[in-house]
């Protein structure tokens, strides 16, 4: 194809992809993510146009295709002209190169990996030039999206020396995809994935979700849930993950597949699903086999086993290290891994669910094969509004271990609440494990430095569906959004990432930037004052975990019930988790175990957590815990309504319906908010008999009136 037909067909994409933008802001659905790609005002256009009047690369592979195409589109979306693609570099080129293509390219690509890349302005024979270099096109499409996120951002492209590699290896979305369509804890609409028309139609949809994963750094797709159907495995739905493959190959995506474990009883019925078995050994090795001669990139499996009912090793009284290697050795010829999820609570009601996990997995730290990493979630019971790091962390040396976050918010208002998590995730990973002494972070467990692992791995459950904004708000996206770009360099700051994430999806006007980041970067504690303030934890209805449930307790397992968590009475309230309780402590580093083991060097973020307290225990303010719990509540009631506030005043700068949108959901959220408050305070009142503190409200209802509420079909729940 000659340059001047590809521009032409390139001009119609760019024509038929940007919206045509009037002088005011124009409504938006959401769908183009922070790749809008949205006009620039006449002051930065010329800037930008200038620094790619033209597109020089070297090669044809698909890969390099889309980074050129994209730089188009951006380009065009921004300014309006569409930059050449050209065989040589004049003024204002975009120079995208590898060592392999201009050897004597003035730039090193040394330490940059497969994935890294190096963006430079320089000067070529008298031109000004912007050079992005990396190792292969892979790197050059990254490198490209962070160019096009600078240009977007308003940043200044003029003085560009910028050095870019992951930190992690492994950076994956787990989908929690069901084949019928549904999600589990899903709350954006129903799955992406078409399974019933696949493999024949790959709709653009899924071109557009490789897009946005590749923007980000994502490099892996899990497809289905990790509570699988053996189905998944079979010759069509084969068929079916390899078409997606196709589509997310050039953009450096690979796909993975959750396993049931008793897929070689349910499929050709073998009589067990022993992993010392060799019959079912050799029926793992057959099915991989299978699948990577459908997909030869296959990334590999992960397993959710032994937990919630799935069945697994344990069945048959062999280690998770058993049932991995197993697994491990069927996929170990074709370079693939197993991720094998450490998310166990056993059935028969253990003193504190906090403990299982560290209980199954710690004895065999080393056990695992080298193609094995152990997936663990970033907190003990399970993705809570704060949970502090999990045990695990720091405590398996010589195991590759993989941190698993919920983007979607199951446990933080699912998809009406704006509750930014980039300032958890970087609780998480800032969080010092001291396994090494002072400054053993949970980050450098995860990116192999603390103990010398080159499988490094990080995952997060996806919040995405068919929705037109792809996450049910336009918020939820800058969750997605931070993962990603976290994922990538676990050192950037979550503040830093939603004012580029507001930049790009809003404005780079700092007028509309600045209030957006403000409310995002309190928008999670805020929901931690008015769901579980002080440490409590799992305190949502069951089930469906949406909204407040503290008096649950007659579930069959005790562990399922609020009450368990927070063992509210007339005395006190919190769990024990020091060594006049369940020890919990006990699992982590001494310089940690010995802060959270007293109540007087417990953060009280924490306090409830791991100490059950007198509700009059004065807190560091003064005031009582029980005054400090209706104060907090009442704080994080506030928060949302000043949210509202700020965003009635930005509605001259954001276009009607993503403003009407939000405005819409920060009702909902100040509703619910309140619910919560008003439901929590009436139970824990009716147990510790206390009056409120001066200035507090009483509940609108009485318990009774909250008690009964249901949700029979709240979303998410299967």
């Amino acid at each position: 194809m000659n340059a001047r037909l590809f521009c032409r067909m390139i001009a119609m994409a760019a024509t038929a992809l940007t919206p045509v933008m009037a002088p005011v802001a124009q409504a938006e659905d959401g769908y183009d993510l922070w790749l809008r790609y949205a006009p620039a005002d006449q002051a930065r256009k010329p800037g930008l146009a200038a620094h790619a009047t033209a597109i020089v690369t070297a090669g044809t592979s698909p890969t390099l295709t889309i980074a050129t195409q994209e730089v188009q589109r951006g380009i065009a979306g921004m300014t309006g002209a569409i930059p050449t693609v050209s065989a040589t570099i004049q003024q204002g080129t975009l120079w995208l190169a590898t060592p392999a293509s201009a050897p004597a390219l003035p730039i090193k690509t040394d330490g940059l990996g497969s994935e890294g890349y190096a963006i430079r302005t320089t000067m070529i024979d008298g031109k000004a030039v912007t050079l992005i270099a990396a190792n292969s096109d892979i790197g050059l499409l990254h490198g490209a999206y962070h160019w096009l996120r600078l240009a977007q951002s308003g940043t200044s492209l003029d003085k560009l020396d910028i050095r870019s590699a992951p930190k992690i290896g492994l950076r994956l979305l787990n989908h929690w995809d069901n084949l019928n369509g549904t999600v589990e804890r899903g709350y954006a609409g129903q799955s992406i994935w078409d399974w019933w028309r696949l493999p024949d139609w790959k709709g653009p949809r899924y071109t557009d979700y490789a897009r946005a994963n590749a923007s980000i750094g994502i490099n892996g797709t899990v497809l289905n849930n990790v509570n699988a159907k053996a189905d998944s495995l079979t010759a069509p739905y084969i068929a079916k993950a390899a078409a997606l493959a196709d589509v997310f190959r050039p953009y450096g995506i690979k796909v993975y597949l959750s396993v049931k474990w008793t897929a070689p009883m349910e499929l050709d019925g073998l009589k067990t699903a022993d992993p010392l078995d060799p019959a079912v050994a050799a029926w793992w090795k057959a099915k991989a086999d299978e699948i990577y001669k459908a997909i030869p990139d296959f990334g590999g499996f992960l397993v959710k086993a032994n937990s919630e009912g799935q069945p697994g090793p344990q069945d048959y009284q062999r280690t998770h290290a058993d049932g991995a290697n197993m697994l491990a050795a069927a996929v170990k010829a074709h370079g693939g891994i197993v991720m094998w999820r450490a998310f166990v609570y056993a059935h028969d009601n253990p003193d504190d669910r906090a403990k299982q996990a560290y209980s199954d997995f710690k004895p065999l730290d080393g056990k695992f094969a080298d193609n094995v990493i152990v997936q663990v979630k970033n907190g003990a019971i399970d993705f809570q509004p704060r949970e502090p790091f999990h045990p695990l962390f720091g405590a398996m040396p010589k195991t590759p271990l993989m941190m698993e976050f919920q983007i979607t918010k199951e446990y933080l208002g699912q998809s009406t609440h704006l509750t930014y998590l980039g300032p958890l995730f970087e609780e998480v990973l800032d969080a010092d494990t001291y396994a090494k002494g002072k400054g053993s972070t949970v980050a450098k467990v995860i990116d192999g430095s603390l103990d010398g692992h080159k499988l490094t791995g990080i995952a997060g459950v996806a919040n995405i569906g068919v929705d037109r904004d792809w996450s049910g708000s336009i918020f939820n996206q800058a969750d997605w959004y931070a993962f990603g770009r976290l994922a990538w360099d676990t050192s950037l700051s979550a503040q830093d990432i939603a004012k580029e994430w507001a930049e790009m999806t809003f404005s780079p006007d700092q007028k509309v930037v600045q209030p957006i980041v403000k409310m995002m970067m309190g928008s999670r504690e805020a929901a931690v004052d008015y769901m579980t303030p002080l440490g409590l934890t799992h305190v949502m209805d069951t089930g469906h975990h949406y909204g407040p449930g503290p008096w649950v307790s007659d579930l069959a397992r005790p562990e399922w019930n609020p009450v368990y968590y927070h063992k509210a009475d007339a005395n006190g309230i919190g769990f024990d988790r020091t060594k006049t309780g369940s020890d919990a402590v006990g699992q982590y580093a001494p310089p940690v175990a010995k802060m959270w083991a007293n109540v007087k060097t417990t953060p009280e973020r924490d306090l409830l957590w791991f100490h059950h307290v007198p509700w009059d225990y004065r807190l560091s303010s003064g005031e009582t815990v029980w005054d400090g719990l209706i104060h907090r509540y009442d704080n994080g009631v506030r928060y949302v309504a000043d949210m509202q506030t700020t965003w009635a005043s930005l509605k001259p700068y954001v276009d009607a319906e993503r403003f009407a949108e939000t405005q819409a959901f920060l009702t909902i959220q100040h509703r619910e908010a309140q619910w919560w408050r008003d439901a929590s305070i009436a139970y824990f009142q009716s147990v510790s008999k206390r009056p409120l503190p001066a200035g507090s409200a009483a509940p609108a209802h009485d318990l009774q009136w909250y008690k009964a509420l249901e949700f029979p079909y709240a979303p998410g729940h299967n």
